[in-house]
Order: structure tokens, then C-alpha cells, then sequence
């Protein structure tokens, strides 16, 4: 179908073995992926690995939102939120069909810290830091509130306002997997399910012991320097590195539940939880988001647990005018993530909620070896020109730092990709059950990626054909996603290179008749063994 070269794992395996890279990047999360994506367009010779999929942990794990840090102005971080409102604006400008603006309600309750009005200023000061790119806040009564989104329980409201920020249409996951595949078309080796054991540097060559997840082999692999790009487990891979740095990791854990739809109202309704953090109930097409829950934890492997729900459904249940409240049998999924927050020796005994997602990279120069720590997909892009400006210093050579690296295809690519959308009459073939035209939806996620899946539905009408019930996913997309987008486990693209898993219950899904055919599109004569896999493990989507 597609005229691309077809995704050859072994062909990436291959090379990691044999070739000497400029870089090699440990974690495929957003920061090794926006890492990765940036080295290779600029000319460097890269390879990244994943222990796991590609933004299987934190990274998938988000709230889905795309914001400059409002929170930050309570703690005076200035410069950090005109840091992130920059950021926002770029992403919006650059990624017009996937950051898209939304607009935000908060709510402000009896007996909170601050007046309405007082936080109301912020929002404006908010505004300012985001460069009026959005549309401006707007203060609130409590009934203009419930006049805008009856579902708000007012009845402990003091007033609030409304203000905007950006989301990712599709979901967090998709969004970094397309950071990875920007990277592979610049000729990077791009490889999920390895895992990097330990590296040793010999005073010009990092060697880096790997295991294949999947076949148990163990192989090693060259650099002139070694990112450390795992996120939450950045220390214990510096450990085993011997690697000595400023920074070291504190753990947030955040738990979302997708419950079914709440409201019909397109705003993120904001709130202040019982613990006085912020909390939202985020539309999520044929669903709705809630959370979250900001608790310290020790280590990185954290679970969703019965306090988290409790938590999370409980507040719901009194911030909003429901008909029934809502229990555990409601929950449709759950999302679990750790926030790494980036902290020094001297942070152990501030008060940890106080810390910011901003990020910090430390370097040793004489091994050119560079570690990662915290970070937000807010800030990815700085986050990828900083990594691109160290390696450079390390005296790899990059050929074209000018390169922009980041955003969708032009305008004119963009044109020509619906016009013959429209010669197809594409639209007219989009599902009933989708709330936005088909061609839309393939351009945001693919790009000029998705001009073969016109010509495959121009031939064969079939293609346009959902597969798997109540999911926005059609036959040409699941043949583009098996042939280019490293599915090794089903799940891989349930949860992560789509969004069905979180809003489509496991066990509807376990049920679907297209289930099977999915399987064979995605892994040939495997596929029962897969399948039988996924049948078999526990309804989460954690």
C-alpha cells in the first residue's frame, strides 16, 4: 500500500550492532524522542532504544494537555512560565492540527487560599506571559459559570474565570511516536523492547551492553556519546554507568480515570481538589478524563491504588451536578504515570510539591556523556535544541543546525493531500460513528504519510472501514501502522500509537470481532499468540 521503505526490525538491529554512532540515546520517552529527532535532522548519526514501547511509561501517561504551568505564578517561577507559554505557542504554531487551543473554567470554592478576583489577575498575567497568542481570560460569576457549564456544581462558589491553553487532539503517546518515526526518515535506528544493561567508555567509544526483550539476545552497541534519556529510572541507569551528576529524581505519581461522558460542554472544567491542587475533568471525544493526584512516591513503578480512586471520585462526585455519582464500575480506563521532578541535594527538604516539571541536563564533558532529568511535553523542543547544542560541543559535527526538525508538513503539502481527499470524495466514506471528517483525522496523525492510505481507499473502499467497533481507526490505517510503526505487542498500538484503549473498556475490546483481524494485519502468523497475550492479561491501561 505504502510506496515507503517498510519498517524491517531486523534490517535496525543489524545496524545497531555494526555501525559506530554519533550519539546513542537511551529512553524513548518524549525527551530521547525529540533528542533523537533533532541530532538526526541536523546530521548526526543516531540510534534510540526503549526498554519497553516507545512512551510506554510517563510519556503516555498525561493529562493530554499542552500548558505554559498557570500553577507556577503561586510560586513566583517567572521565567519558567514564559519559558513554557513560548513553548505552547510554538508547538500551537507548528503542530496546527494536533496542539490546538482549548478553553479552561475554573472554578474557585469557599474558603480557598486566594479571592476570585486575585486569581483571576493571574490568568491575565498569564495571558501577558503567552503573548496574547490565545484568546484572552474572562472573569466569572458563579452563575455565568453554571450558565456556561451546567455540570458545575456551584453551590460552594465563589466565582472563577476562563481562560485558554492548548491540548493534544489524539493523546500523548501518538504525539512522541511521531518524534521516533521524524527520526528514522533522517536515518536514525530507531528500536523498542531493548533494553541498555550497562555502558562503559574507553576514553573515545561509549560501549553499551543491550538485551532484545523479545528474543532474550544481548548484543553491544558503539557511540562517541551516550544520552541518558530514561526518565524516572535516569538514576539508576547513571548508577549502573558510573555516572555522577548534580540533579537526581523526586517521584509525583499521577493517576487520570476516563469515565464516560460527563458533560457535552468542550471546556477543560479546572478545580481545586480537596488538597488544594488542581484538578480537571478533560473532554476526551466519546469520553471524559478526570484527575488528578499529585502523591510522593519513592520509586518509579507505581500502581494505580484504592485511595487513588477514591480521591479522584470523590471530588468529581462533589465538583459536579451528576444524575447518579459515579463509582469504580464507571471507570473505562486508568492512567498511572510518574512525574520525574528534577532536584538537588539542597530540595530534599523543601517542600517537594513546590518543585516545577522543569527540566535540567547535566553533562560530563570528558566522557561526553549527558543525562536528562524531569521535563513536560511542553517544553520538548527546547528540550531538543539543548541536548543538539551539547553534542555539538562534544565536537560531534552537525551538519545542518539550522534545520527545523519539528512541525507538520507546509501548507501546500497540506493542500494537495485534501484536494485529492476530495477528488475521492473521502468525507462522504468518514464512519457515522466520527465526530470530525476522515480526511481531517489522517492528515493530523500522519501527515504526507497518509497520502498512500487515499490511494488504497481509492481502490478499494474497504479500507475506509473501521475495524474494531467504537474505535476512529480504519483498515488503511491499521496496514500503515503494521508496516511502519514498530507494533510488537498489541497493546503497543491500542494504547499508545492510538487512543482506543482509553476510550473504548478492555473488555468491550476483548470482545470486538474486528480483534482478530487486527492481530493478523499486525503480526502475520503470530497473530493468535498475540492475541492470546493480550485476551489474557488484566483489564488495565495503566
Amino acid at each position: 500500500m505504502n510506496k515507503q521503505k517498510i519498517f524491517d526490525r531486523q534490517t535496525q538491529l543489524d545496524k545497531l550492532r555494526s555501525d559506530v554512532f554519533d550519539t546513542f540515546i537511551i529512553g524513548g520517552g518524549i525527551n530521547g524522542a525529540v533528542a533523537a529527532a533533532a541530532l538526526s535532522a541536523k546530521g548526526a548519526s543516531i540510534a534510540l532504544i526503549d526498554r519497553a514501547d516507545f512512551a510506554q511509561e510517563t510519556s503516555s501517561q498525561s493529562s493530554n494537555l499542552v500548558w505554559g504551568g498557570i500553577k507556577y505564578l503561586e510560586t513566583r517561577e517567572f521565567a519558567l512560565v514564559n519559558k513554557l507559554c513560548k513553548s505552547r505557542n510554538e508547538l500551537m504554531e507548528s503542530f496546527p492540527s494536533t496542539v490546538q487551543e482549548i478553553r479552561f473554567l475554573t472554578t474557585i470554592q469557599k474558603g480557598f487560599r486566594f479571592p476570585p478576583m486575585f486569581v483571576y489577575a493571574g490568568s491575565v498575567l498569564y495571558w501577558l506571559f503567552g503573548r496574547f497568542k490565545t484568546r484572552a481570560p474572562k472573569y466569572l460569576s458563579a452563575k455565568a459559570i453554571k450558565k456556561r457549564a451546567g455540570a458545575v456544581n456551584i453551590e460552594n462558589s465563589i466565582g472563577g474565570f476562563e481562560y485558554s491553553d492548548c491540548f493534544l487532539y489524539d493523546n500523548d503517546s501518538r504525539f512522541v511516536f511521531n518524534f521516533v518515526r521524524s527520526a528514522q526518515k533522517n536515518g536514525a535506528t530507531t528500536l523498542n523492547y531493548l533494553e541498555a544493561l550497562d555502558s562503559n567508555y574507553n576514553g573515545k567509544i561509549w560501549t553499551t551492553n543491550v538485551k532484545n526483550q523479545l528474543t532474550g539476545e544481548t548484543f553491544a552497541v558503539k557511540s562517541k556519546a551516550l544520552v541518558n534519556a530514561c526518565g524516572p529510572w535516569a538514576d539508576q541507569q547513571n548508577r549502573v554507568d558510573n555516572i555522577n551528576t548534580q540533579h537526581h529524581h523526586l517521584f509525583s505519581k499521577g493517576v487520570h480515570l476516563t469515565v464516560p461522558k460527563l458533560s457535552d460542554n468542550e471546556r477543560v472544567l479546572a478545580f481545586f481538589a480537596s488538597d488544594g491542587r488542581l484538578f480537571f475533568v478533560i473532554p476526551m471525544g466519546p469520553v471524559t478524563c478526570v484527575g488528578t493526584t499529585d502523591t510522593q512516591v519513592e520509586n518509579p513503578e507505581s500502581l494505580v491504588s484504592d485511595d487513588d480512586r477514591e480521591f479522584i471520585l470523590s471530588n468529581i462526585n462533589a465538583l459536579l451536578d451528576l444524575d447518579k455519582p459515579l463509582s469504580k464500575e464507571d471507570i473505562i480506563a486508568e492512567r498511572c504515570g510518574v512525574r520525574p521532578l528534577a532536584a538537588k541535594p539542597s530540595d530534599e527538604k523543601a517542600d517537594w510539591v513546590a518543585l516545577s516539571r522543569k527540566h535540567a541536563i547535566d553533562i560530563d564533558v570528558d566522557r561526553k556523556h549527558l543525562s536528562i532529568f524531569g521535563g513536560k511535553t511542553t517544553d520538548c523542543i527546547n528540550v531538543g535544541e539543548e541536548v543538539s547544542a551539547v553534542i555539538a560541543d562534544f565536537g560531534i559535527e552537525l551538519i545542518d543546525t539550522q534545520s527545523k526538525w519539528f512541525g507538520e508538513p507546509d501548507k501546500k503539502q497540506r493542500k494537495q493531500f485534501l484536494d485529492k481527499a476530495k477528488t475521492i470524495k473521502l468525507d462522504a466514506l468518514t464512519p457515522l460513528s466520527s465526530p470530525e471528517p476522515l480526511s481531517r483525522r489522517l492528515w493530523r496523525r500522519y501527515g504526507w504519510d497518509a497520502m498512500p492510505m487515499l490511494d488504497a481507499i481509492q481502490h478499494d473502499a474497504s479500507q475506509a472501514e473501521l475495524v474494531i467497533e467504537d474505535a476512529e481507526y480504519i483498515r488503511c490505517e491499521l496496514n500503515y501502522t503494521a508496516q511502519h510503526e514498530m507494533i510488537c505487542e498489541l497493546d503497543d498500538f491500542l494504547r499508545r500509537r492510538s487512543k482506543i484503549a482509553m476510550v473504548v473498556h478492555a473488555d468491550k475490546i476483548k470482545k470486538s470481532q474486528g480483534l482478530v483481524e487486527a492481530c493478523k494485519i499486525f503480526f502475520g502468523d503470530q497473530w493468535q499468540a498475540k492475541l492470546d497475550s493480550y485476551l489474557s492479561a488484566p483489564n488495565t491501561s495503566n
